[in-house]
């Protein structure tokens, strides 16, 4: 890699302005996009409180106001920051609280709006740069030129800007995994460096850099503990499957690593088990789709990202010339590059992502919930095109580096499209549980003095709390547990449902002496609005009906075709 001198002043100039570029958009329109179910989970956790305290205190067939929300969706004086910790031990131990304890102290300086804690991710997505710095410099050991480019793609990429605006702790995982790889290929560096000048190391100083970094990893997201294997895997590799003395240090700097992280591998353990023999769960929603059109898609979406549908043939065929790039890339980065830097990338690449698919590619199909959980795989992507870009920027005749122009450009072109056409979206494919809420709430709102009912069942506790952020003050709750039949009140203009099932909803109507008729329908909630005028009839139409539903007013609402992407936890106790 001699040939990859000092990057070009026209490159440092470009790298300067996708990444001011990157950076204005992180933060444009934070709050403009819809805060979905997850989302409140995590200002839940935040707060302190636990899901059965808060159906104690509002599902509990009272009429509320918005505000009462406000209480268990960020921090408040009433819980602490071991509140926030105990909560995620007791009811949602698959997620280390690293991100949660950053999140409350920021929380408690700058407030619980939607852009206050979206602005935490933001800001640590900044850290990405200075660490896939680093881990270029490592890998290749080129001053600019590939971490450079490195730079440039991730400061426009459209994956990263999806999790640089969401309340949720992945982000600052791609900035641990980045930490924890650049730190272990260092260990390594220095630990050859030393051997060849005949000299004994500390392996403290030089190793207890990675143990550190590794612990924050997996305090921050499980899944770091496959990142963890693939490092192994790599170091084996590198020492050529030998027992040296750089494998033995690894292995105790890893010990270290978990054994920093024992006291939560308790809880999740314990939990888990816990969940396997109760009886008192429930059954999240999580769609199946194909495998391949998924890992395609989803590879499209680190270059390329304008909210495409699934059924969308132009998604296909894009996503398919990004295949190409991608695969060209690795091929090109293990044909001119030393096992020791295209083994490290291929590790990161693949094996992470192997305990998620491998299951999934026997049964034909994949949950949705999981994109989040190829972070890894995106990382080891971007940084083997930087490199095919770099170096065929630098190579070649004349005619050729006209063609990588070409390619180079088409790539930051596509980075800032999707770029503009999502920071004016009101929603996104991450969000498509809770997609609807705008029309959802324009058609609440439009009432003089609404009702809104629900209950506690399945995904409708995260909606009420996502659908709430956009309803007007004037909009008043009656929750009730179990499928209780709600009191309802008189005063109210219109009563809508949210999400009903059959047999409750048909109950409200022979109580009340309703009829209902649907207002809203897509694929995972429904809202049904309840009203004693004759020529009203209840139409059964599920959420996931192919017919339109049409109002009382002769609008018809189609039910939208989108590419469900809920991302729900592993598991979840009720």
């Amino acid at each position: 890699m001699r040939h990859l001198k000092f990057a070009p002043s026209w490159l440092r100039f470009l790298t300067i302005f996708l990444l001011t570029m990157g950076i204005l958009f992180r933060f444009s329109n934070i709050d403009g996009k819809v805060f979905w179910h997850d989302e409140t989970y995590t200002s839940l956790r935040i707060s302190g409180y636990t899901i059965n305290e808060v159906k104690q205190q509002l599902f509990n067939n009272r009429v509320i106001g918005g505000e009462s929300f406000a209480q268990f969706q960020g921090a408040n004086p009433e819980k602490s920051l071991n509140d926030t910790i105990m909560s995620l031990a007791k009811q949602d131990s698959q997620h280390p609280p690293l991100y949660y304890i950053i999140a409350r102290l920021w929380m408690e300086i700058f407030g619980n709006s939607v852009t206050a804690i979206r602005s935490l991710s933001a800001l640590i997505s900044l850290l990405v740069f200075p660490c896939v710095y680093w881990l270029c410099r490592e890998l290749f050991n080129v001053p600019l030129s590939v971490p450079g480019v490195a730079i440039a793609l991730m400061a426009i990429s459209p994956i990263h800007l999806v999790y640089a605006q969401e309340a949720q702790e992945y982000i600052l995982w791609l900035v641990t995994i980045l930490l924890s790889s650049a730190s272990l290929l260092r260990a390594i560096r220095l630990e050859d460096e030393l051997a060849q000048e005949r000299q004994k190391p500390d392996l403290f100083a030089i190793w207890s850099i990675y143990a550190v970094t590794l612990a924050i990893s997996l305090y921050t997201f499980l899944w770091s503990a496959f990142v963890a294997v693939a490092h192994g895997i790599y170091v084996m590799i590198n020492a050529k499957l030998q027992f040296t003395e750089t494998v033995r240090t690894y292995l105790l700097a890893s010990l270290v690593g978990f054994l920093a992280f024992m006291p939560w591998i308790t809880i999740v353990t314990g939990d888990f088990f816990q969940f396997l023999i109760s009886a008192d769960k429930i059954t999240m929603q999580s769609d199946l789709i194909p495998v391949f059109p998924f890992l395609l898609m989803q590879l499209s979406r680190i270059f390329f990202d304008i909210d495409l549908s699934s059924e969308n043939p132009l998604g296909y065929l894009i996503a398919l010339s990004f295949l190409i790039l991608v695969v060209y890339s690795i091929y090109f980065l293990c044909r001119t590059t030393n096992y020791k830097v295209w083994s490290f990338i291929i590790t990161l690449i693949v094996v992470p992502v192997l305990p998620l698919i491998l299951p999934d590619l026997i049964a034909g199909s994949i949950r949705s919930s999981t994109e989040a959980y190829l972070i890894p795989s995106y990382l080891g992507i971007q940084v083997a095109v930087a490199y095919l870009l770099t170096t065929q920027l630098y190579n070649g005749s004349g005619s050729r580096r006209s063609f990588w122009y070409i390619i180079v450009a088409l790539v930051i072109i596509c980075g800032l499209i999707s770029f503009k056409v999502s920071s004016q979206a009101e929603t996104w494919w991450n969000k498509d549980m809770n997609s609807g809420n705008p029309q959802v709430a324009q058609i609440i709102n439009q009432s003089n003095r609404p009702l809104l009912i629900s209950d506690a069942f399945g995904n409708n506790y995260g909606d009420v709390f996502s659908l709430s952020y956009l309803l007007q003050p004037k909009v008043r709750f009656l929750l009730v547990n179990n499928q209780k039949i709600p009191k309802i009140p008189d005063g109210f203009t219109d009563v809508f449902l949210l999400n009903p099932s059959d047999t409750w909803g048909k109950t409200i109507e022979k109580k009340y002496k309703f009829k209902t008729d649907i207002v809203y329908s897509d694929n995972y909630y429904s809202i049904w609005k309840l009203a004693k005028t004759r020529n009203l009839r209840r139409r059964n139409i599920s959420p996931n009906n192919k017919l339109s539903a049409e109002l009382s007013t002769g609008q018809t609402i189609l039910p939208r075709k989108v590419w469900p992407n809920s991302k729900v936890p592993i598991w979840r106790k009720a």
